[in-house]
C-alpha cells in the first residue's frame, strides 16, 4: 500500500508494534481487510480472524472458515518500525499502516483496515467494553 505524502486528517497516535498487536487481537470482528503492498485478504461473514505467533519476531494473521485455513498473512515484526493509523477515504474505514523504515526508504510493509479507529485501552477503564 503506497504511503500518502499528504497529512491525513484524524490520524491516530503513532503506535509501537506491541501496542498495536495487543489492541488488534482484541478487535478481530472489526477487521475489514489486511495485507501487503502486493496482496489483500478480505473479511466475510463465513470467516473469522485468528492470531498466532511463531516466536517473538513472527506473527500470523489467519482467515479461517470452520477449521479450514483460507488465507494467512505472516508479519516479520522486526521489520516494523511503527504503526500509523488514519481515517480512510470510505466512510467507516480506518487504515493502519505498519511502516518499515530504513535510512533510504519508508514503506508500508503491511496494512489493516478496521471499521473504527484506535481506541486507547487505558481510556476505557478496566473491564469496560468498547463494542
Amino acid at each position: 500500500m503506497a504511503l500518502d505524502p499528504t497529512t491525513r486528517e484524524r490520524q491516530s497516535p503513532t503506535l509501537s508494534f506491541d501496542e498495536f498487536w495487543s489492541w488488534l487481537v482484541a478487535h478481530p470482528n472489526c477487521i475489514l481487510r489486511a495485507g501487503t503492498p502486493d496482496t489483500a485478504i478480505y473479511d466475510d461473514d463465513d470467516l473469522h480472524w485468528h492470531f498466532d505467533s511463531e516466536g517473538p519476531e513472527v506473527k500470523l494473521v489467519q482467515l479461517i472458515r470452520g477449521k479450514r485455513l483460507m488465507s494467512e498473512l505472516i508479519l516479520q515484526t522486526d521489520s516494523v518500525s511503527y504503526i500509523q493509523g488514519y481515517e480512510g477515504d470510505n466512510e467507516g474505514e480506518f487504515i493502519f499502516e505498519l511502516i518499515s523504515e530504513s535510512e533510504r526508504e519508508r514503506v508500508a510493509a503491511y496494512f489493516f483496515v478496521l471499521s473504527h479507529g484506535f481506541d486507547d485501552p487505558s481510556a476505557t477503564g478496566p473491564g469496560r467494553a468498547v463494542h
